[in-house]
């Protein structure tokens, strides 16, 4: 199982990436908050509020996640990280499973 973190512009876009996610049973669920960004871009350091998700789903799943985020995110360069979860709860690790079965 892994958590995957992604950023977004506002929470319209993340919901409804969220939602395509879930629908495609790529990803088990998506927790969406906001978040206060800083980073480098164009040269220039930039602050910004974004919205983050962070999405549970089997390892299998990474690439096609990234795959499917990249072709609707509005960001030239999205954050789509994959984040290994080491120790879990074994009926949560099979709800995730059994939930992101097609």
């Amino acid at each position: 199982m892994i958590s995957v973190y992604i950023t977004f512009r506002d929470e319209p876009e993340a919901r409804s990436i969220a939602r395509h996610l879930l629908e495609k049973r790529l990803i088990a669920c998506a927790n969406i908050f906001p978040v206060k960004s800083m980073f480098w871009w164009q040269g220039k350091v930039t602050d910004e509020q974004e919205v983050a998700m962070l999405a549970k789903a089997p390892k299998r799943n990474f690439g096609r996640i990234k795959d499917e985020v990249r072709k609707l995110h509005s960001y030239e360069v999205p954050c789509i990280v994959s984040l290994p979860v080491e120790h879990k709860d074994e009926d949560f690790s099979k709800w995730v499973e059994g939930e992101t079965q097609p």
